[in-house]
């Protein structure tokens, strides 16, 4: 689709003229119907456009990809807004969610005429960027392309941030101004990382006296003072031109492999004043809400916030709900909103499994669900399971399918009468091991293993009537295994993978690095991992006590923010893979 057509079909879209302006190009390195369908990305670039001085221009990654020419069609990748190529911004920004669009970045630089290799870019060459969960995480894979990087959330560092960029006399000052001045701020040409006969890290050294040993990860502590809503409609989204608005950020349950419940704790929900602000600013035409968040039904308040909007004629959708929390009163908005499906995500099927995860959810609860929804008039399920998590056995793959066929059993049940049975979509998923996470120590399970896992299911559940399955590749999940727990020699890959035009299998045989290293090994709980230097306030050794308790099948707590200081966060310091640093 062109740019044009685009254009015609968005509402809230910032224009301004470069004149006495910084430039930014804020690039998503996928496609533009993944990228506004991206709330953090529609936030960033409105947060941008607030400073007058600023003018925050939209770039997206092609469709396609031109074999011949490495380049994303073998034409310049230009901004929606002005149409302006790549090349022409003072900055380009990149915002990566998601691990396996790291080779669009090295596709992106070049289509642009921009060197790839941060050492290798001239001091009149455009700053280069990058935030997104994916910097929260782990960014060394991409850590040689990239001039910085900011950890942690946005809101609080673009100020300080451009306020040096403002005053700094060249690119080099500001990187070295902005290590030293603004927290979050990550250089990594800054550092040097040594490694042991084994392949393991050995050392990480700042090459600067003044450089931090450790980044400490920006938070917005008061969410409630700022809205995160959709800037851009339009319906060349995943959700067409639905309204989203942030609910909060973080989630209270603790789940072992969840890297946002880890990431942005303390959990932070917003108040219904300031949600009912967010609701206020969706245009006109604009009849459906998407509410956001990693656990909306958490939200204490959910009850009054969508009682006023549908008052006010607007249809409501969740991003996710956990089958303990679904109340009539939920199911009677979904029910007033039109909703035919709801989503849930037992995640295992196994109770066994379930306390490995700490998922808090019994088969109790996800049955109470799904008769409370079909009966209430929802007639379609989603259901999210992984495969390969920790300690998994055939017997709990098993499980999935005899779980499966009880939620079935119970819309048979509950269906009696109507005029047709719904559908229950299954959507099996590989689990992969994420930085900052207690399962961050855990190796990803062989590809031909999870394949069998898959068969599994599929052949359990292909004679049940009105179930659908819904399968991960493996193999994209081992390849996104390696991007999420890569160091720096994955980069030399990454360069590889782009001059083979995207082949992986191709790139992993020509590579003399062993990607299995990465992926298959479990590692030791006093190794130095890629990721160690970031500081997100939680103690190494909380998580590894939480792996040890999934290993032995026990629970923990839910996260009480403020009122206890179990894992750090809520203390006065950071804990980094060694040692306490204290702040105040």
């Amino acid at each position: 689709m062109d740019r044009n057509t685009l254009l015609r079909a968005e509402r809230g879209v910032v224009r301004k003229t470069w004149r006495g302006r910084i430039p930014v190009a804020l690039v998503y390195p996928n496609s533009y119907h993944l990228g506004m369908s991206n709330l953090g990305f529609q936030t960033v670039y409105e947060s941008l456009n607030r400073f007058p001085d600023v003018v925050c221009e939209r770039v997206f990654a092609p469709d396609r990809f031109d074999t011949e020419s490495r380049s994303f069609q073998g034409h310049l990748i230009r901004s929606i807004e002005s149409g302006r190529p790549l090349s022409d911004f003072d900055i380009i920004a990149f915002s990566i969610p998601f691990e396996n669009d790291f080779p669009n970045v090295l596709s992106l630089l070049e289509s642009a005429g921009i060197a790839k290799r941060s050492l290798e870019r001239e001091e009149s060459s455009p700053l280069v960027l990058a935030g997104g969960i994916t910097a929260f995480l782990n960014p060394e894979p991409i850590a040689p392309f990239v001039d910085c990087f900011i950890i942690g959330e946005a809101e609080p560092v673009l100020s300080p941030l451009l306020e040096v960029y403002r005053s700094a006399s060249r690119k080099t000052d500001f990187l070295e101004r902005s290590a030293r001045e603004v927290e979050g701020v990550y250089v990594p040409a800054l550092y040097d990382v040594a490694y042991a006969d084994d392949g393991t890290i050995s050392g990480r050294t700042p090459k600067k006296d003044w450089a931090p040993a450790h980044i400490h990860r920006t938070v917005a502590h008061d969410i409630s003072s700022f809205e995160t809503c959709t800037t851009i409609t339009t319906p060349h989204t995943e959700f067409g031109s639905a309204f989203l608005v942030e609910i909060g950020r973080g989630c209270s349950h603790g789940c072992r492999f969840c890297a946002a419940g880890y990431i942005y704790r303390p959990p932070r929900l917003r108040t219904t004043d300031a949600l009912s602000r967010c609701i206020a600013k969706r245009g006109a035409g604009a009849d459906r809400i998407g509410l956001v968040g990693a656990a909306v039904s958490d939200l204490p308040e959910i009850g009054a916030v969508c009682k006023g909007a549908l008052a006010g004629g607007i249809r409501i959708s969740f991003s996710s709900l956990r089958a303990d929390a679904i109340s009539k009163e939920i199911v009677d908005v979904l029910k007033k909103s039109g909703s035919k499906t709801a989503t849930l995500a037992p995640d295992a099927g196994s109770e066994r499994l379930r306390r490995v995860i700490n998922k808090g959810v019994t088969e109790q609860d996800l049955l109470d669900a799904a008769d409370l929804l079909v009966s209430s008039g929802i007639p379609n399920l989603k259901l999210y399971f992984m495969i390969g998590l920790p300690t998994e056995k055939n017997e709990d793959v098993k499980e999935i399918v005899a779980l499966c066929k009880k939620v079935y059993h119970r819309f048979l049940q509950r269906s009696r009468g109507k005029k047709r049975l719904g559908h229950i979509t299954v959507s099996l998923n590989c689990f992969v091991p994420k930085p900052h996470t207690p399962f961050q120590w855990a190796p990803f399970e062989d590809v031909r293993s999870l394949k069998k896992k898959i068969r599994i299911v599929r052949d359990g559940l292909k004679k049940v009537p009105n179930i659908r399955l819904h399968a991960d590749v493996p193999k994209w999940a081992y390849i996104q295994t390696l991007l999420s727990r890569g160091d720096r020699r994955v980069a030399n890959l990454l360069e590889i993978v782009h001059e083979n035009n995207g082949n992986w299998p191709q790139s992993l045989k020509a590579s003399p690095l062993n990607a299995d290293f990465f992926v298959k090994r479990e590692r030791a709980f006093d190794e130095i991992l890629p990721w160690d230097f970031i500081g997100h306030g939680i103690k190494k050794s909380y998580l590894v006590r939480e792996y040890k308790r999934a290993v032995q099948e026990k629970t923990s707590p839910e996260c009480r923010p403020g009122q206890c200081e179990i894992c750090g966060v809520c203390s006065k310091k950071i804990i980094f893979s060694k040692e306490e640093v204290f702040f105040s």
